[in-house]
């Protein structure tokens, strides 16, 4: 079974998305895909869609192949100059030494974004510095100018983020290292030992990092700092953790038609090998910042679909908001219970047959569930939390552990649906 809003493959696997744009009035989305598989491999592809809104997307061709030089075509970002020209700054993977990446330049063939035609590779690592990994390139506007930061990691178990600067994209000086984190280091949270698609925007005057947390080729989380940028170093106030669980990974920024903050992610663990496909995108997120958080919360678009018409949907859409001393909420798929989300002591708590609990706090305020067929997201200021679940066909009221829950039922099928509440 495929979910009707978040994005999945026609058919073989996909993770990180990246490069997406509204251009020419549709968004376009890019992402990694290994066509035919149904497990990750390094001959990455770009894969492309266009959309209207950024729940409903239409496959495009392939917009960047291995060959050419390039076993693989792995995570980058997307820019457009003063004059409308857009250019892809990808990581360009050569075997065996996959782990230390080259960066490359693609431009368009024409305005529809289709085929892209592959430049030099712009960027080697860096050879002052003892690395074991070395990727993910993200490029803005600095003045006049542009600057480039790429996830890095070295021997010691030190997290980076390099930084070059350009006049012209075409000519990048090497600029040295913007941040650094230890994977030693654990208080307030731990970062890890390597940021894979480490990106900086700037939101209400405070700078953020946001970035995936991976360690000895284990995949972990999405986290993120905040505090300042200037002159190319970044330095912290605080860090967090955005996303929880084994799903959420690889956040991509982007900015949407009307120019707010968002992110959108890629979620592991679900696939239907019966239908041939593998991992999905999230659905688009709006960021805030709370305090010294960094909220995300599904897109506006998701409230553009909603409906009252619900008795065939496969999505749901409910806005809970949970006693303080404790609750439960109880999805099932026809007399079956898919997934049982509970609050207490402070804990959000996710229970799914067959699959390990998966948990985040929870300090304060409503809690939003949007189940997609075979996808659950949960999100609320504490962060994220999602993953795989059995389709859920059908939710029921619920005795919870200090009243009973009875819920508006809320659809989004096709492309409408509508939010449901908690009462």
């Amino acid at each position: 079974m495929r979910p009707t809003l978040h994005f999945t493959a026609a058919s073989g696997w996909i993770n990180d998305p990246h490069g997406i744009t509204f251009h020419d009035g549709v968004y376009h989305l890019f992402h990694q895909y290994v066509p035919g598989s149904m497990v990750w491999a390094p001959n990455c592809h770009w894969g492309h869609a266009v959309g209207d809104d950024l729940l409903a997307w239409e496959h495009r061709p392939v917009a960047i192949a291995p060959g050419e030089g390039d076993d693989g075509i792995w995570t980058g970002s997307l820019v457009r100059d003063d004059d409308g020209s857009a250019r892809i700054l990808y990581t360009s993977v050569v075997q065996p030494g996959i782990g230390i990446g080259r960066i490359r330049a693609a431009t368009p063939e024409d305005g529809s974004w289709t085929a892209w035609v592959k430049g030099d590779v712009l960027i080697e690592a860096p050879d002052d510095l003892d690395l074991i990994a070395y990727r993910d390139p993200f490029v803005m506007r600095d003045g006049d100018g542009w600057r480039m930061f790429v996830g890095a990691a070295d021997s010691t178990g030190l997290a980076m983020a390099l930084t070059y600067t350009s006049a012209d994209l075409d000519q990048w000086t090497y600029d040295g290292v913007a941040v650094s984190r230890s994977t030693g280091e654990t208080d307030p949270v731990w970062t890890g030992a390597l940021w894979e698609c480490p990106q900086f925007f700037e939101i209400e005057g405070r700078w953020v990092m946001v970035s995936s947390i991976w360690d000895d080729d284990v995949l972990h989380h999405a986290g993120y700092g905040i505090g300042q940028l200037a002159d190319g170093r970044f330095v912290a106030d605080t860090w967090g953790q955005l996303s929880f669980g084994d799903s959420y990974y690889a956040p991509s920024f982007f900015r949407d038609r009307q120019g707010r903050h968002c992110l959108m992610f890629w979620m592991r663990g679900v696939s239907d090998p019966a239908e041939g496909w593998a991992s999905c995108l999230s659905l688009p997120h709006l960021l805030s910042i709370r305090g010294d958080r960094l909220v995300a919360e599904p897109h506006p678009d998701l409230d553009d679909r909603r409906s009252e018409d619900g008795a065939t949907a496969t999505a749901y859409d409910v806005m809970w908001d949970p006693a303080p001393d404790g609750d439960l909420l109880v999805l099932r798929s026809q007399e079956a219970e898919s997934a049982v989300v509970s609050v207490r002591d402070g804990v959000l708590r996710l229970d799914r047959p067959g699959q390990k609990s998966a948990r985040m706090p929870w300090t304060e305020g409503s809690v939003r569930v949007v189940v997609d067929g075979p996808v659950i997201e949960i999100a609320s200021v504490d962060g994220l939390l999602g993953g795989a679940i059995d389709p859920v066909r059908q939710i029921m009221p619920t005795q919870g552990e200090s009243r009973t829950w009875t819920l508006t039922r809320s659809a989004v099928s096709g492309r409408a649906g509508r939010s449901g509440s908690s009462r």
